[in-house]
């Protein structure tokens, strides 16, 4: 029997830029819309709010939820989260894979129970170089050890040279391929999803409505493993 899976990976850095009241209610419609199984949210920033990000976005797929925050501070943080419809069958791990002295990295790992099987799902957002990026990627290439998984994120992965794509190509060949940044006129594909060589993507796209909420589109894939 096939498993399908509804993936979805977004940065949402230019909603605290675009729009600085931070409209929840708009990126959480974008989100509903497309009913994923999954989701991955990168760049949430709670600093200097008196809300909290973190805990709004926390329902809008499901009951299952972790974040990884990698900026804390007394007035609030900053991270990303992975949201899921369905349960988790481990509890999440926290991995940091920050480089040196650059901006902090966590990835977070885990394994959820879909109705008809396991997947390890690996949610991520890597650093600005090519060399933190090099080491970040292997540092995610050692965590994939299940025949079901996926792994999603921004990547900020543009060049060909010394790239994050032939990296993880070694365990997830497979990948999705839109350009999503900057999102009012796409040129970059830093935003992506990938599955191990027992995964095919069935459909990917964007949605252009997301450029009212960030600087960067959504990835929304569906997701198939025999």
């Amino acid at each position: 029997m096939t498993l399908t899976i509804r993936v979805m990976t977004w940065n949402v850095h230019g909603t605290f830029n675009l729009n600085p009241r931070f409209d929840i209610g708009a990126v959480s419609s974008i989100i509903r819309k497309w009913s994923p199984d999954i989701v991955g949210l990168q760049e949430i920033d709670s600093r200097g709010r008196s809300d909290n990000p973190f805990e709004r976005l926390a329902g809008v797929v499901g009951a299952h939820n972790v974040d990884a925050r990698s900026i804390v501070t007394a007035d609030g943080d900053y991270g990303q989260v992975l949201l899921s419809k369905w349960p988790f069958i481990r509890a999440p791990t926290i991995v940091d894979v920050s480089y040196r002295e650059r901006e902090a990295r966590r990835a977070i790992s885990t394994c959820i129970q879909f109705p008809i099987g396991e997947v390890a799902v690996i949610a991520t957002h890597l650093g600005l170089s090519i060399r933190e990026r090099q080491e970040q990627a292997r540092a995610i290439v050692n965590l994939i050890d299940a025949p079901r998984t996926i792994v999603l994120g921004d990547f900020n992965d543009w060049f060909w040279v010394k790239s994050v794509r032939r990296i993880l190509a070694q365990r997830c060949p497979v990948r999705t391929r839109l350009r999503t940044f900057p999102s009012w006129c796409p040129v970059l594909r830093l935003d992506r999803i990938y599955t191990v060589r027992t995964g095919c993507i069935a459909r990917a796209w964007t949605d252009p409505e997301a450029r009212a909420c960030s600087d960067h589109l959504p990835v929304i894939a569906d997701v198939t493993f025999s």
